[in-house]
């Protein structure tokens, strides 16, 4: 097997993740290399790393360039990412600069893979929130077709990164011992708290912000349905990692509950978690640090026909970051895209 010089840019909560991930599977690396914005000794998965200093200079030698901006996240894929290309890497970008770019493949391996013909060198990780929905609808669109979804989002804090997670704890230290809870990383303490915005207002749909928007312009393009009707409420939680989801969707034709239990059973990289009688059902509690999307919850709309209600919850920097980007790595080396 070839095995591949390897970047990943981005030492944070993320790019921690994407160094664990690669280590994990034994993606064939010849040699791995951190690049941030500040060069440091850093210890990641129990091993230090020489992170370097991002400059054009580091992408010389690289096959594959790992971007691991987070959510909302800019900068370095904006610099160095073309620019990675032009110097031979193969880039899968996390950062949210070019998915709806239309030289750039936004891809879910499980879902859309064969959109990964289409790449010239440089392939987007789809939003978080966006990509444990399309993987959860993925099997359901291939049984009876999407005709509207509507979604809401209760999302971790580890969604903005390691301040957000450090913010979260401090303020559950500072509520117990009866002190003054700070906020910083959000407009609200997030504490015994949800937070109805993610991200700015945006101009795309009123009222919209643009957690939402991605959600809804992201599905359509996954999907290759640019029409498909997408509504998004996205919401931050006091919760440390791992996304949760409720998804109603339409569809095109009858599908019953247990149809799509079958369906969804039989897809590659997700669990059916649906035993409601007996308190079975995902929580972002047992989902961190886990490979999966997992699905429960799955009923009938009570008052709209061919119509399924689901609940979705995947650990949001594993699936909704870093496993994703590997996989499509992978899938990347497996079809030739990568020498």
């Amino acid at each position: 097997m070839s095995k591949y010089n390897v970047a990943v840019v981005g030492a944070g909560a993320v790019g921690e993740e994407m160094v664990k991930v690669l280590r994990q599977r034994n993606f064939p690396m010849s040699d791995l290399r951190i690049l941030a914005r500040s060069a440091r000794k850093q210890v990641i998965d129990g091993v230090e790393f020489d992170v370097k200093e991002t400059t054009a200079e580091g992408f010389d030698g690289v096959d594959i360039a790992f971007f691991a901006g987070t959510e909302g996240a800019k900068g370095a894929s904006q610099v160095f990412g073309w620019l990675a290309v032009d110097r031979g890497a193969f880039v899968i970008d996390n950062g949210d600069d070019f998915r709806m770019d239309p030289r750039v493949p936004l891809i879910v391996p499980e879902v859309n893979g064969d959109d990964m013909a289409k790449h010239q060198g440089f392939v987007a990780n789809p939003n978080c929130s966006t990509i444990q929905m399309v993987h959860a609808l993925a099997p359901l669109h291939k049984k009876a077709g999407m005709k509207r979804v509507v979604v809401s989002t209760y999302q971790s804090v580890s969604g903005t990164g390691g301040a957000a997670i450090r913010e979260l704890n401090q303020q559950i230290k500072d509520y117990a011992a009866g002190n003054e809870v700070k906020n910083q990383q959000y407009p609200y303490q997030i504490l015994a708290n949800l937070i109805p915005q993610i991200s700015s207002l945006k101009s795309d749909y009123e009222g919209y912000y643009g957690e939402e928007i991605k959600m809804i312009k992201e599905t359509r393009k996954i999907f290759n349905i640019p029409n498909l009707p997408v509504s998004a409420t996205c919401v931050r939680v006091p919760v440390f990692r791992a996304h949760s989801e409720t998804v109603n969707v339409e569809f095109d034709n009858p599908i019953t509950a247990a149809e799509a239990r079958e369906a969804l059973a039989g897809w590659p990289g997700i669990e059916v978690m649906d035993d409601p009688a007996n308190n079975k059902y995902p929580m972002p509690l047992f989902a961190e640090g886990t490979d999966p999307t997992y699905v429960g919850r799955i009923r009938q709309d009570s008052c709209n026909p061919n119509t399924l209600d689901l609940w979705v919850v995947a650990d949001n920097i594993r699936k909704g970051a870093a496993l994703n980007a590997v996989q499509i790595a992978e899938m990347a080396i497996e079809r030739g895209y990568i020498k």
